[in-house]
């Protein structure tokens, strides 16, 4: 079974609001053994609509609409769907008795448009709405099945998690369960994580490797196919097993996890402390460490050295090391980790320095930066990093390498032991 998921607003394409229930659907429907192949947006014009449906028609089995279903003029997706079946628009009395009831409850007038969204298509399946006013419904008609859900979110998932994904499986009639697997890789490209694994990229079949690079990073879906769902995920550690012989050292993570979530995360198991001295990050790396639920067990605080002042005052690089080597340094990258671990007796004390951009400094290109990490036992690292994108870029790029530097000593220092 194929399935497309047509949503339906001239809001999506205008890009006032983004489009996360064909994300929260593929991964549903995906559970549930049906393929998603297609996605849609359309606006709100119904000859565009009745084009999207008879497309889809010719290259999916199950349809799945989301939007269009509210009182206004321009909510139209049920009554195009039903001149294009020939199917009748029937009032369902229990739906309009549940928004009658909400506007009394409420205490506000029901204006006569709202009777519009207890309307269904005659013959179809009606899916309660518990947490609005419209109803969705299911229809078969034909050798394609039909499904419409409400736009909003808070409405929609529900509805889909308690009704809608019980009619598809009995729809589908597919006893097989699809699983994925997303594996997270830093320091990195796409391209050469790709020659890495090409051949296993080539001859996939089932578990299926899909690569996809975003945000400095990149990551790797595996989705395998089976009856037996724990012979499915036998599937995916075989596969990732594979490809981490051959990349491994980059691998930092599954599915929805941050690096700053993992070196949180991986702090805490080894009950180690860590503090941060930012010049180019502004304090990006405390923000985003500070982010992670539970990081105050791990983070003590840190400084914005912005200025040579604050660095020299407060964190107590020398004037010599500033005058002789510069702030865009190893050396002061090196006094600023070591120091800032000290005074803030941490375990381990990490700083940012280099040019951001848009301009040099010192001699410096743009997308210089040296990152210090002071490991308490361990000799002082300071890694230089040639970025050389965006301002924000470099800021982003910068945090996020130094998140993965302090993991990958975190895991040397382990496996040494």
């Amino acid at each position: 079974m194929n399935a497309e998921i047509i949503a339906v607003g001239s809001e999506l394409l205008l890009g006032q609001i983004v489009n996360t229930n064909a994300r929260f659907l593929s991964q549903q429907i995906a559970g549930l053994g049906i393929d998603v192949f297609f996605h849609t947006v359309v606006g709100d014009n119904p000859a565009r609509l009745k084009a999207s449906i008879e497309q889809a028609e010719r290259r999916s089995e199950i349809i799945i609409f989301t939007g269009g279903l509210g009182p206004t003029k321009d909510d139209l997706t049920k009554e195009t769907i039903s001149r294009h079946l020939g199917k009748e628009l029937v009032m369902d009395e229990s739906a309009l008795a549940s928004i009658e009831l909400f506007f009394k409850r409420t205490n506000r007038i029901m204006t006569e448009n709202n009777r519009k969204q207890a309307l269904v298509l005659e013959g179809s399946l009606v899916l309660p709405n518990d947490h609005g006013m419209a109803p969705g419904m299911v229809l078969e008609s034909g050798d394609h099945l039909y499904m419409l859900l409400p736009g909003p979110p808070k409405e929609m998932e529900p509805m889909f998690l308690r009704y809608g994904g019980h009619a598809l499986s009995s729809f589908a009639c597919s006893n097989e369960k699809i699983v994925s697997r997303v594996l997270r890789y830093f320091g990195i490209g796409e391209a050469a994580l790709e020659t890495e694994i090409i051949d296993l990229i080539d001859a996939q079949n089932n578990p299926t490797i899909a690569p996809l690079a975003g945000d400095g990073e990149v990551t790797l879906r595996l989705t395998a196919k089976h009856v037996d769902e724990i012979k499915a995920q036998s599937m995916l550690d075989e596969v990732e097993h594979t490809i981490n012989q051959r990349v491994g050292d980059f691998f930092y993570g599954y599915d929805n996890t941050t690096l700053f979530a993992e070196l949180t995360k991986s702090l805490k198991e080894r009950n180690l402390t860590i503090t941060a001295a930012e010049s180019l990050t502004g304090g990006l790396f405390q923000q985003e460490i500070t982010s992670i639920p539970g990081a105050s067990s791990v983070f003590k605080g840190g400084v914005v050295c912005y200025s040579n002042d604050v660095k020299q005052q407060v964190l107590q690089v020398k004037q010599e090391t500033l005058e002789k080597h510069g702030a865009v340094s190893e050396q002061c990258a090196q006094e600023l980790a070591e120091n800032a671990a000290r005074i803030f007796a941490t375990d381990i004390g990490i700083s940012f320095t280099g040019v951001a951009g848009p301009d040099d400094l010192e001699g410096k290109p743009v997308g210089t930066v040296y990152i210090g990490i002071s490991i308490k036992g361990r000799p002082t690292h300071v890694e230089k990093l040639n970025l050389g994108g965006t301002r924000e870029a470099n800021r982003n790029r910068a945090v996020k390498f130094g998140c993965y530097f302090i993991l990958k000593y975190i895991k040397d220092s382990q496996n040494a032991k």
